[in-house]
C-alpha cells in the first residue's frame, strides 16, 4: 500500500496546530541509520488510509521526495471526539532486520465445525491478531485461522495455528494462550411441579 508525504520543515506546538487547520497532519518517521525525520501528510487521504486494516498490519510504501521507502505504520493519534488524526509515526524497514509486527487474524470455517452444527457450541474470538517476528519479505498480510475442525470440548490455541514459512509467534504471558474458545451450550433444567400437600380432615 503506498502513500504519499511531504517533508515538514516547521516544528512544535503551535506549527502543528497551523498546520491541520490546513488539512496537514504532521508526522514522523524514525529508525535504521538515518535521523528522524518530520513530515505532513494530507489529512483526508490519510483518514481514508487508516481505515484500511493492511495500512495498520503490513509494510508501506512511502513516497517522499520523489523517492520510495518500506515503513511501518506504529502510531496514530487521535482527537477525542473529533475525526482528526492529531499525529501519525512510521517506522523505516530493514531489509534484513527482523521486526515485531502484529498480525490480524482472519476466521473461516466456523459454521461448519462440528461445534457450531452438530452441538450448537458458542465459538468465541478470544483475541483478533497476533504478534509475530520475521523478516520484513515474509510479512503476511493477514494469518488465515480455520476453524472447520473445532470439537465440542476443545479450543484453539496458538500453537494450533499454521503459520507461513519464516514467520514465528511473539508469545507473552502464557504459554500457549487461547486464540478461540468453545463452550457447550448450557441444558435448561426444567423442574418438576411439586404437588401441593392434600389437607387431611380435622376431627370433630
Amino acid at each position: 500500500m503506498k502513500f504519499v508525504a511531504f517533508e515538514r520543515a516547521k516544528q512544535g506546538t503551535g506549527a502543528s496546530r497551523r498546520l491541520r487547520i490546513t488539512g496537514r497532519t504532521p508526522g514522523i518517521v524514525y529508525g535504521g541509520s538515518a535521523e528522524p525525520l518530520a513530515i505532513e501528510l494530507d489529512h483526508n487521504a490519510l483518514w481514508h488510509a487508516i481505515k484500511k486494516e493492511a495500512f495498520h498490519a503490513s509494510i508501506l510504501d512511502m513516497e517522499l521526495n520523489g523517492v520510495e521507502s518500506k515503513v511501518l505504520l506504529r502510531n496514530v493519534q487521535m482527537h477525542p471526539f473529533k475525526q482528526l488524526i492529531l499525529h501519525i509515526d512510521f517506522q523505516r524497514v530493514d531489509a534484513n532486520t527482523t521486526l515485531h509486527m502484529k498480525v490480524p487474524l482472519h476466521f473461516n470455517g466456523e459454521e461448519n465445525s462440528p461445534a457450531f452444527k452438530i452441538d450448537a457450541c458458542l465459538i468465541t474470538h478470544v483475541v483478533t491478531d497476533l504478534e509475530v517476528a520475521c523478516l520484513p519479505a515474509d510479512l503476511p498480510e493477514f494469518i488465515a485461522v480455520d476453524l472447520s475442525g473445532l470439537k465440542k470440548g476443545t479450543s484453539l490455541h496458538a500453537k494450533d495455528l499454521t503459520l507461513p514459512q519464516g514467520v514465528k509467534a511473539v508469545i507473552r504471558g502464557r504459554e500457549n494462550p487461547v486464540i478461540v474458545s468453545v463452550v457447550a451450550p448450557v441444558a435448561e433444567v426444567v423442574e418438576a411441579p411439586v404437588a401441593a400437600p392434600v389437607k387431611g380432615k380435622g376431627k370433630k
